[in-house]
């Protein structure tokens, strides 16, 4: 089979190409608004989607300012999509800070994340899946106010699944979160 070298740059080339674009997963762009805004596109059907990725993220900025600020929902006519309006937010490199201060980081984001989970909010992608391309850790950014995360599209909140299920994404998370103390103090 013989791939063009765009597809090969570009494996998702049946997405149409936005203006300002930062990323791209399986089902969303994430394009530029302005300096301190961002929009998750949505294009297909999915006002379930958007509705319930809007109200997850709400809930967990009432928390603490971990997870990625929610600003609003909004259609743009020109690019044809929904979009999840949001903080802007910068990632740095972790590797050019001393472990010592990593330690510090990564303290305060795991108190945060267990204040997340008492609260009834669980993230559910710490770590990618294998089979995603990407990072393993893609969801957790290092800013200049700490450890963020971003893209709470999985994330579940205790009231919409139950107790039984809430505690076991939160098992896999604490797991999940110790192979990422381990990634980010010794990479």
């Amino acid at each position: 089979m013989r791939h063009l070298k765009s597809d090969i740059l570009n494996p998702k080339s049946d997405m149409p190409d936005y203006p300002r674009k930062l990323s791209a997963g399986a089902n969303n762009t994430v394009i530029v608004l302005s300096d301190v805004e961002v929009a998750k596109l949505y294009t297909d059907d999915t006002r379930s989607d958007i509705g319930s990725e809007s109200e997850k993220m709400k809930f967990a900025n009432e928390i603490n300012d971990l997870v990625v600020k929610f600003i609003r929902l909004e259609y743009s006519v020109s690019l044809q999509a929904e979009m999840l309006v949001m903080e802007r937010i910068r990632p740095i490199d972790f590797r050019a800070y001393e472990v010592e201060v990593r330690e510090l980081w990564l303290e305060v984001f795991e108190d945060e994340l267990n204040a997340l989970h008492r609260a009834g909010f669980v993230h559910r992608d710490l770590k990618r899946p294998s089979d995603i391309g990407g990072l393993a850790f893609d969801n957790i950014l290092l800013t200049e106010q700490g450890l963020r995360l971003i893209d709470v599209g999985i994330s579940a909140l205790r009231r919409q699944v139950g107790d039984v299920i809430f505690e076991k994404y939160t098992e896999i998370e604490q797991q999940e979160m110790a192979e990422f103390r381990e990634y980010f103090l010794n990479r």
